[in-house]
């Protein structure tokens, strides 16, 4: 899908005039200036040199794509370690798991996971555990696919620190790292609590009658777990997954107070990922192979980034980037700028069918929407919180998103998912709505 808007893109250098503005730098970044547009002579992008801008994408992303790799690296060292697993299996084998707070918890938790550190893609091999777990506790499919996948996902769009999301499209905004934290924080609160709200109706509601299930007379005998597992959450587990809530407070720290941008976030990356290996018990040909399994199964994510930079290379060469943001800017000419923040969270919502990955929609659409904020008075943190919104809660309802594959896993038909989630996604829209707008009547910033 993404060649296709490649191959679609370098065919509208040969149609959409090229034009240029004038970029100007100042204390806040580099800002464009609004008087300036001049339309140019065409240079189209032809069939050779689009494959060429390929190439030149992955270079031109290649901060953000090692910042990916890297940071999987420190994830997958410590889920190699069982410390995660292990921290799971302890909670189902307590007593936690037959209390009301059961499934709230969980939520919250996997949620602060998406949230900080960007927990996303390593979730899906446990929505079956939690899946099993909820049929076994008198739930359904549905409500174990919850307290996992989509907790997961809603933290993940509510993002407070999460690198491959915030950290990135700050940076492409030219904002310090991880700004307007608080906000976020408030934010994540909200769409965490509306979810656990309405799954707990749902769940207390099929608890009391299973036959009101949406997923009733459904076959789900294939999962199963031990309920009683006695799997030890060890000391060294414990230092672990302590570990990974200080590497996220040093990275918080460090780009609030130093100054840390995304060479320094890899960088802590790379640290964390060694030291987790160790406490692990691998010595360097073991920390080798986990580098190397580690970046394997990030491939996609790289190749997406990739591709998605490549589409900001064609239109650069093309000279038709400056075009379209001054095209759009005259569309929304004279909107108040709370309308036209709608208007840029619509867009990316939109976006995300087509570019279904946080990290490669940031690098494709933030280089557009920075200049976009700067010429219809939007501010630039607003750009980002659209972007933000877009990309995360829609991955709950685009088929080429993550809520394909969760169903996929769970053994949930997609019409059920739908008639399930997308009431609560209408909620959530609303909410989108109300905080985008909010924000641009407090300046947030």
């Amino acid at each position: 899908m993404l060649f296709w808007i490649i191959v679609v893109v370098a065919v509208c250098t040969y149609i959409v005039p090229a034009g240029q503005y004038q970029y100007i730098e100042t204390e806040a970044g580099t800002m464009v200036d609004p008087e300036s547009f001049q339309y140019v002579d065409q240079s189209p992008v032809n069939p050779f040199r689009l494959f060429v801008a390929i190439q030149a994408g992955f270079i031109d992303g290649a901060q953000v794509i090692f910042l990916i790799l890297f940071g999987y690296f420190w994830v997958y060292s410590v889920l190699q370690t069982g410390a995660f697993t292990a921290m799971i299996n302890k909670l189902l084998s307590s007593k936690a798991k037959d209390s009301k707070l059961f499934v709230p918890i969980c939520m919250i938790v996997f949620a602060l996971a998406g949230s900080t550190y960007g927990e996303m893609e390593t979730v899906y091999g446990l929505i079956p555990i939690f899946v099993a777990l909820a049929i076994a506790l008198g739930y359904d499919a549905l409500v174990g696919m919850c307290m996992s996948g989509m907790a997961v996902a809603v933290g993940f769009a509510s993002a407070t620190t999460n690198p491959f999301t915030i950290g990135i499209a700050q940076s492409y905004a030219e904002l310090p790292m991880f700004s307007g934290l608080l906000y976020r924080w408030i934010i994540f609160f909200v769409f965490v609590g509306v979810s656990i709200i309405f799954v707990m109706r749902y769940a207390n509601k099929i608890k009391k009658d299973p036959t009101k299930s949406l997923l009733y007379g459904m076959d789900f005998s294939a999962f199963k777990v031990d309920t009683e597992s006695h799997t030890e959450f060890t000391t060294k587990h414990k230092i672990l997954m302590l570990g990974m809530v200080v590497t996220v407070a040093t990275i918080v720290y460090g780009s609030l107070q130093l100054d840390w941008y995304i060479n320094e976030m890899a960088g802590v990356f790379i640290i964390s990922g060694i030291i987790s290996s160790i406490i692990g018990g691998k010595g360097p040909e073991g920390i080798a192979s986990d580098l190397i399994a580690s970046i394997s199964e990030m491939t996609v994510a790289v190749v997406v980034v990739g591709l998605s930079r490549c589409i900001l290379v064609i239109m650069s060469e093309g000279m038709i980037i400056d075009s379209v943001i001054h095209g759009m800017s005259t569309l929304l000419d004279g909107l108040p700028t709370w309308a036209t923040s709608e208007m840029m969270l619509v867009v990316q919502n939109l976006l995300n069918f087509f570019i279904p990955s946080g990290s490669g929609q940031a690098a494709a659409i933030m280089p557009i929407m920075t200049p976009l904020a700067d010429l219809t008075g939007v501010n630039r943190q607003i750009a980002v919180l659209a972007y933000q919104f877009g990309d995360g809660y829609s991955n709950l309802i685009w088929p080429t998103a993550a809520c394909a594959i969760m169903c996929g896993i769970a053994k949930i038909p997609m019409g059920k998912w739908y008639r399930f989630f997308l009431p609560l996604f209408g909620i959530m829209f609303i909410l989108e709505s109300f905080f985008v707008i909010f924000a641009t009547v407090i300046n947030y910033s």
